[in-house]
């Protein structure tokens, strides 16, 4: 946790705790999905006339593949414009948990338009395969869309590094770990997009050279499996968050350090911090005080070290409760 800013008083409204942050302003994760939804429109229109013209079952697949990316990154900008609506009286720790549920639509969506489509057609393509051509125009459009995807994939792994720079972690960790899922849902599915453009190209190459659409058929299919992969770890991890995710242990450990530092903070017995949200925590913790003082006095210093707490961005909301003499310190 950083060092508090001096005292700013929050407007209170009538149920909602004024000690729970209000964020509603886009970031960088926003400009990400931006950049990945326009990336994939155009891939998708050019995957879709090459589909046409070629006849190949890779090119199809790849069509399918970035229009449900494209539908996906819908998805991303709901959720990440959603979760950032303030506290109501009604949700009184605000909106973030949403970002999780409209990422699981996302993920859902990616599986079952994106993965269906492209096995269930690689294997109607090897029971009934049917010549292509015009590969030219296959091949441009693939080094086009390499290009585009490549481009998002780099604003999604430049904003993947600066975060894993900060929070210590490996790129492919921060990824996996972390509470946003707009970031984790386009550096995904931007790696498999340049992936499935790999296999798409090796794909019509081999029908090329041999005249057999089976190795087209195939990568199809090898392009419908790499979106399910995918697609299955972005639902497992937005189920974990939805269900309730504890911080980290370096996360926890910081905040623990925080809070003892605190002078009005003798020893912390308790301390639970769950996301609630994109880099948002709620966090429950039993303190003793320091001195010994009357009820009401406690009270207002118990409040006091939730205001303060709260003016950390990551943290939504904070509990305290004073600590029996017999629960050991942490």
């Amino acid at each position: 946790m950083a060092p508090a800013e001096p005292d700013r008083p929050a407007p209170v409204q009538p149920g909602v705790s004024p000690r729970v942050v209000r964020e509603e302003r886009g970031g960088e994760s926003t400009l990400t999905v931006v950049i990945a939804f326009g990336a994939n429109l155009l891939i998708a229109a050019a995957k879709s006339f090459a589909a046409v013209v070629t006849g190949s079952a890779s090119m199809l697949a790849e069509a399918v593949h970035s229009w449900a990316d494209t539908g996906n990154e819908i998805f991303l900008l709901v959720a990440d414009r959603r979760s950032r609506r303030p506290a109501d009286p009604l949700h009184p720790l605000g909106f973030g948990r949403e970002a999780y549920v409209w990422s699981m639509f996302a993920a859902i969506g990616l599986f079952a338009v994106g993965a269906g489509v492209s096995v269930t057609h690689g294997i109607q393509e090897l029971v009934h395969p049917e010549p292509a051509s015009d590969f030219g125009v296959a091949y441009a459009v693939l080094g086009l869309a390499f290009v585009l995807e490549g481009f998002s994939f780099l604003q999604a792994s430049r904003q993947a590094r600066a975060e894993a720079r900060k929070a210590e972690h490996d790129v492919l960790h921060h990824v996996l770990v972390t509470s946003d899922p707009t970031l984790r849902a386009v550096y995904a599915e931007d790696a498999a997009a340049l992936i499935g453009l790999v296999v798409a190209f090796g794909g019509v190459l081999a029908h090329q050279l041999t005249g057999s659409p089976v190795p087209d058929a195939l990568g199809s299919i090898v392009v419908g499996l790499v979106l399910a992969v995918v697609s299955l770890v972005l639902v497992d991890r937005n189920r974990r968050f939805l269900v309730g995710e504890a911080a980290r242990p370096e996360t926890r450990a910081a905040v623990l350090d925080h809070l003892v530092a605190m002078p009005q903070v003798e020893r912390v017995t308790y301390l639970r911090l769950e996301y609630v949200g994109p880099r948002s925590l709620y966090l429950v913790a039993s303190v003793d005080l320091s001195g010994n003082e009357p009820e009401e006095t406690v009270a207002r210093r118990l409040d006091d070290l939730e205001r303060v707490a709260t003016r950390v961005p990551v943290i939504a909301g904070a509990v305290f409760t004073v600590s029996t003499p017999e629960e050991p310190s942490l």
